[in-house]
């Protein structure tokens, strides 16, 4: 019998493309959370949210306490909710990423979910609009609320899937799917699988000199996709 395996899937440049929409959420929630105008703007690329929101915070004159990261956390979310009936017109899903995320789920032999640097939240409200959230178990993923450090995400979602599915999932049969460096970092960190995608602002060569077991140009070959991820 075929061990079963676990993927985990970043969002932003990998499933869906948002380009910058989300930076634009950060002012509003700034202030709603400080009462204070945005000043330093925040850098993505790849990093959680609790990372983000705690450099976010330093940069701009505030102490990155718990309650004030709870905060921004809940303003970020707001914002989502009240921009999430655009998502369909305002970003798109990549091409191929429905298509991957079937073809996994089709043979009942991997597990899906996410390590993203997004909030659960807003996580669910980027992957709903393009029906991308079907084949993917969200309550047992990493996200950005949990450590500033993205490889700590990896071993949570692993503990999380393993508790839920009854089995054991060894390094080499999870593989973290992203866009970034911090994407292969994270999985690399952790001694599983990469596969990455330039499908973001780095290059292959990029991807492949962090580390990556694999970079593809894109998720459009399922059939790649596949190789990559089943070997």
């Amino acid at each position: 019998m075929e061990k079963k395996r676990l993927v985990l899937w970043d969002i932003d440049h990998t499933l869906v493309d948002f380009s910058e929409l989300g930076a634009a959420w950060y002012g509003t929630a700034f202030t709603t959370a400080t009462g204070a105008t945005l000043r330093v703007h925040p850098v993505f690329g790849g990093r959680t949210e609790r990372a983000t929101t705690t450099d976010l915070l330093t940069a701009n004159g505030f102490e990155a306490t718990e309650e004030t990261i709870q905060a921004l956390f809940e303003a970020l979310v707001a914002e989502s909710e009240r921009h999430r009936h655009t998502f369909a017109e305002t970003a798109r899903a990549l091409p191929g990423a429905a298509e991957a995320l079937t073809a996994f789920a089709a043979g009942g032999d991997v597990v899906q979910t996410l390590v993203t640097g997004n909030l659960p939240e807003i996580s669910r409200h980027k992957l709903v609009p393009f029906g991308l959230d079907e084949h993917l178990d969200l309550e047992i993923g990493g996200y950005g609320t949990l450590s500033v450090h993205r490889p700590d995400l990896v071993p949570h979602a692993v503990e999380r899937a393993a508790a839920k599915h009854g089995t054991e999932f060894a390094a080499d049969a999870v593989v973290v799917i992203g866009d970034t460096p911090n994407d292969v970092r994270a999985a690399v960190d952790n001694g599983v699988v990469s596969v990455a995608v330039a499908t973001g602002h780095y290059s292959a060569e990029e991807l492949l000199a962090e580390g990556a077991h694999t970079v593809l140009p894109d998720l459009t070959d399922t059939e790649a996709v596949r190789r990559a991820v089943l070997g």
